[in-house]
C-alpha cells in the first residue's frame, strides 16, 4: 500500500500544477507557442521533483540502477523541455529572450530562469562527461549544479506571473525545495549520524 501512495502523491504533484494551469486566464488572448513555451516551463518544474527522487533511489519498485536509467531519461526531458520554453519564447519576443541570455532584462525573474536553464545545460554536459572525470568530482559539481537548478527555478516561477496557479506553484516550490534539500544533505546527515 506505501508503494502505491508515494507513486500517487508523486503523479499528483506532477500532474497538479500542470492542470491548474490549463485554466489560467492569462492563456485566453495567447498565441499557441506563448501557451507550448508556458506549459513546457510548468512541465520542466513538475519533473524536476522528480530528480532527486530517482537519484537517491527512494521510490518504491525502482531498484538503484533502473532509478538511475530513469534518472537520465528524466534528465534528457527536462533539457528538452527547457528548450522549447525558451525556444517558444524566442519566437514570441527575440529582443526579451536576447535581454534575458545578457543579464539586461529589467524582470528579476528572469535572470533566476537564465541561471537555471544554463545549470540544466551543465548538468546535462556533466553528464555526457561522466566517465572520463573522477566520481568525488563529478557527484560535487553535479550536487551543485543541482542546488542551483532547484533554487533558480523555484524563485524563477514564484517571481513571474504566468501560466502556473499561485497555490500549486508555491505548493510544488515548497515540495521540491523541501525533497531536494533531504536528498542533497542525505550524505553529510548520515555521516553525522555514524560518528554520534
Amino acid at each position: 500500500m506505501r508503494p502505491v501512495l508515494i507513486w500517487g502523491a508523486l503523479i499528483a504533484v506532477i500532474l497538479w500544477p500542470v492542470a491548474m494551469a490549463l485554466g489560467s486566464p492569462l492563456l485566453q488572448w495567447r498565441e499557441p507557442v506563448y501557451i507550448v513555451a508556458g506549459f513546457a516551463g510548468v512541465l520542466a518544474m513538475a519533473l524536476l521533483v522528480m530528480q532527486p527522487l530517482l537519484a537517491a533511489g527512494l521510490l518504491p519498485g525502482l531498484p538503484a540502477m533502473r532509478g538511475r536509467l530513469v534518472h537520465r531519461w528524466v534528465g534528457g526531458a527536462l533539457v528538452l523541455t527547457v528548450l522549447i520554453h525558451v525556444g517558444g519564447l524566442w519566437i514570441t519576443s527575440p529582443p526579451d529572450v536576447v535581454d534575458a541570455l545578457l543579464f539586461r532584462s529589467p524582470t528579476p525573474f528572469s535572470v533566476w530562469g537564465v541561471m537555471a536553464m544554463w545549470a540544466v545545460f551543465a548538468t546535462a554536459t556533466l553528464a555526457i562527461w561522466r566517465k572520463r572525470l573522477r566520481f568525488r568530482t563529478w557527484r560535487a559539481a553535479h550536487m551543485a549544479l543541482a542546488a542551483i537548478i532547484v533554487l533558480g527555478c523555484v524563485i524563477h516561477a514564484l517571481l513571474i506571473e504566468g501560466t502556473m496557479e499561485i497555490v500549486s506553484k508555491v505548493a510544488v516550490s515548497i515540495i521540491l525545495i523541501t525533497i531536494a534539500g533531504i536528498v542533497l544533505l542525505r550524505p553529510y546527515l548520515l555521516i553525522t549520524k555514524r560518528r554520534v
